[in-house]
């Protein structure tokens, strides 16, 4: 089994890390955290999260093109250590709602990150696209693991549970939720899709 943590710790969206890179790229994750609970995304900037994190505002430019690549990269390196893969000797159903809850809990508590998150993710970054798509192929592959093959339309279930993941995400991300409560409507609305009440 690959340590989720050891490998997201050292690769970045742009490259291979030294553990000193590791080090300050965890930093400056830790410090957009705080600035966005304070102030928000709008204020967010990488030059400020440089500052807080004590790294040189170029060398942070060198890790993260945008404040958008920025919360993405958050994102998904919590994303990555907070869903693990499903336990396979639990039904199917629990599967997918270990994954959504997963999904949807791993920016619950932070302040104004959800809605960074959705911000950064939908924006036209490229460095942030790259991380959309390992975002998506990692929430499908914990979803397809989640279902397994003992549906018969395994396949369209998986698809229908990526929408409903993301339409659950932006609901919380705008505000309309709380993360704790689009989780159990994840799970309520999978239960239903999946034919279980």
């Amino acid at each position: 089994m690959i340590d989720m943590t050891a490998s997201v710790e050292s690769e970045s969206t742009r490259r291979r890390l030294t553990p000193q890179q590791a080090e300050k790229i965890s930093k400056m994750a830790d410090a957009a955290i705080e600035i966005l609970s304070v102030e928000g995304y709008e204020k967010l900037s990488v030059r400020d999260v440089a500052k807080r994190a004590g790294v040189a505002p170029a060398t942070a430019y060198t890790y993260f093109s945008s404040k958008s690549h920025l919360v993405a990269e958050v994102f998904w390196r919590r994303l990555a250590v907070g869903v693990p893969e499903p336990d396979p000797s639990a039904s199917p159903h629990d599967r997918v709602a270990e994954v959504l809850r997963g999904v949807a809990m791993v920016v619950a508590g932070d302040g104004q990150l959800g809605a960074a998150v959705t911000v950064a993710l939908l924006g036209g970054d490229p460095e942030s696209e790259h991380l959309r798509w390992r975002i998506g192929g990692f929430i499908h592959d914990r979803l397809a693991a989640a279902v397994g093959d003992e549906l018969d339309n395994s396949a369209q279930v998986i698809d229908a549970l990526q929408m409903l993941y993301a339409g659950g995400l932006v609901t919380a991300g705008m505000g309309h939720l709380s993360y704790e409560a689009t989780s159990e409507r994840l799970v309520a609305a999978a239960h239903l899709l999946m034919g279980q009440k």
